[in-house]
């Protein structure tokens, strides 16, 4: 009979709750069951399989023991770095298995790294990706290291070495042949020279792109009996070629001429006359897209041969001085495919209205144009703006003949332009309003520099194009104060001085103990002024009670 007068008390609470209950669940897709809660501690929800696992009731059941390796290594590829590595710290099966599945790899190549390249690398034994940097404070890993590692990574595909400097030749030489499989490269400031470059390119046949810089075996040849660089094997395979910051860049002549397939060129800041190197280049390889040159001894003969290569889509020329207009014409009158064309005149005038208007009549599928330090006028932007009907991103930097009716003709007759900038040109707001007339497709608007531009016309320009995005940084200007005899005197007012606490870690060497210096100082003065403040108090007191 209790036990009957039971089960009807229960009925009636739990029972009509369960009833309650278990519609909205049917409406949210859960099934009704019941859940055995423990005073003590939190227990995982009942699995199939379960009961023959646990043998305690009370004992946490590891949920993820029935999910395969495959399924495992799928979701910690899907994290983040810092949250691989607190996952590999649960148990030893989530450590093998994220060690299985990482496939980059960056390490600080020291010397001391030797020691624990056969048990770190028998943990990452899939990596495809590797880092090796090294500081200039350090000593670097030795040729010895550097073969233990291709030793257990033969199925890597990209390689990069930075500040590696006891890297040798022999070194060099014995990584390429374990490591056959290599597609990207990239070397800087390395010890190796021309004979390890050349390994890499008789050793990896599928090579696709070698990016070198500042390579110290390289600078090192002088004289007669330069020792060239490839073609090599890969040669048929490059399609990258990017040379940084070498004083003999011409040693590689006979690999960026040889490289058939190649399709993007990079040089910057390469000492040497280039004239010769892109003679060769032009005459036997045709199928390049994109060439980058910045800072280099080139003139129009360079730019003569590269407009041989008539599939050419991408031109930077920066800081070129001796180009003129006689080479751009000549490469854009061959060249009709140009999408984008970057050009830093570093105001020499070499290159202008005559040269862009060549530009405008052959080169009518150009997307991008960007000029710095050159000086257009109204007859070249207004011939561009005409015949480039696809022009979608527009870039003025450093001129001194872009102002308002130049703007103005670009606002009138752009209409494809999405995204303009304009730095440092004598613009004001009567250009900037333009812009709320004109240009339909216009979506970004960056003025910097520009010191007749003021807020009010940017305000403006925001009022009339809700949707236009216009970032404004106008340069600050003197104000102008009255004295008393009349004359104007050109003054900046400073806002009043205050303590301000410096940033540690921001600045370095003199500038960080300066600013130390002056928060301390800071500080006292502040002191000094409270001390003030307390002792004037005091003696207000005493004297009141006086």
């Amino acid at each position: 009979m209790r036990e009957l007068g039971c089960w009807q008390q229960l009925s009636k609470t739990g029972g009509s709750r369960r009833e309650h209950c278990e519609p909205h669940r049917r409406r949210m897709g859960q099934s009704t069951s019941t859940f055995r809660r423990s005073k003590a501690s939190f227990t995982s929800p009942v699995l199939p399989n379960e009961g023959e696992h646990n043998s305690g009731a009370d004992e946490p059941y590891d949920c993820t023991s029935n999910l395969p390796d495959e399924c495992l290594s799928l979701i910690f590829q899907s994290l983040t770095c810092a949250d691989r590595k607190r996952c590999s710290l649960v148990c030893r099966r989530w450590l093998t298995i994220e060690g299985q599945c990482r496939h980059r790899l960056s390490l600080k190549a020291q010397s001391d790294l030797i020691s624990v390249i056969p048990s770190l690398f028998s943990r990452f034994d899939s990596v495809t990706k590797l880092v090796l940097r090294s500081d200039r404070r350090s000593l670097g890993i030795c040729d010895n290291a550097f073969v233990m590692i291709s030793a257990r990574c033969r199925n890597l595909t990209r390689l990069k070495l930075r500040g590696c400097r006891e890297i040798s030749d022999k070194g060099m030489v014995a990584f390429s042949g374990n490591c056959r499989s290599l597609k990207k490269v990239s070397f800087g400031s390395c010890g190796f020279g021309v004979k390890g470059v050349n390994a890499l390119l008789n050793n990896c046949l599928g090579l696709e792109e070698l990016s070198v810089k500042r390579l110290r075996g390289i600078n090192n040849v002088a004289g007669a009996g330069v020792e060239l660089i490839g073609p090599g094997a890969a040669v048929g395979s490059l399609k990258m070629i990017c040379l940084k910051e070498l004083h003999n860049g011409q040693c590689f002549a006979p690999l960026l001429s040889g490289a058939k397939g190649l399709r993007t060129l990079k040089i910057f800041r390469c000492s040497g006359d280039w004239d010769r190197v892109f003679q060769a280049v032009g005459n036997q390889v045709n199928a390049i897209v994109e060439i980058h040159l910045e800072r280099i001894q080139m003139s129009d003969l360079g730019l003569t041969a590269l407009s041989k290569c008539s599939g050419v889509e991408v031109l930077h020329l920066v800081k070129t001085p001796d180009c003129t207009n006689a080479g751009l014409a000549l490469v854009a009158e061959r060249c009709k495919l140009l999408r984008k064309l970057h050009i830093d005149g570093w105001k020499t005038n070499r290159i202008g209205d005559e040269g862009l208007i060549v530009v405008a009549k052959s080169c009518w599928n150009l997307q991008e144009l960007v000029l710095i330090g050159v000086n257009p006028t109204k007859l070249s932007l207004e011939a561009i703006v005409s015949n480039c009907l696809n022009l979608e991103r527009l870039a003025l930097c450093g001129s001194d003949t872009v102002g308002d009716t130049e703007l103005c003709c670009i606002a009138e007759k752009c209409l494809a332009l999405r995204k303009l900038c304009i730095k440092n040109c004598p613009i004001t707001d009567d250009g900037i309003k333009a812009l709320g007339t004109g240009c339909p497709n216009l979506l970004k608007v960056k003025v910097k520099k520009c010191r007749g531009v003021t807020t009010e016309g940017a305000d403006l320009l925001r009022t009339r194009r809700a949707l236009l995005v216009v970032n404004l940084d106008t340069p600050e200007t003197p104000i102008a104060e009255v004295n008393e005899g009349g004359a104007q005197a050109d003054a900046v007012e400073f806002p009043p001085p205050r303590l301000q606490i410096p940033t540690l870690g921001i600045a370095s060497g003199s500038t960080s103990r300066s600013t130390s210096f002056k928060s301390r100082l800071g500080f006292m003065s502040r002191g000094n002024l409270v001390v003030c403040a307390l002792k004037r108090l005091g003696s207000r007191s005493r004297s009141r009670n006086d």
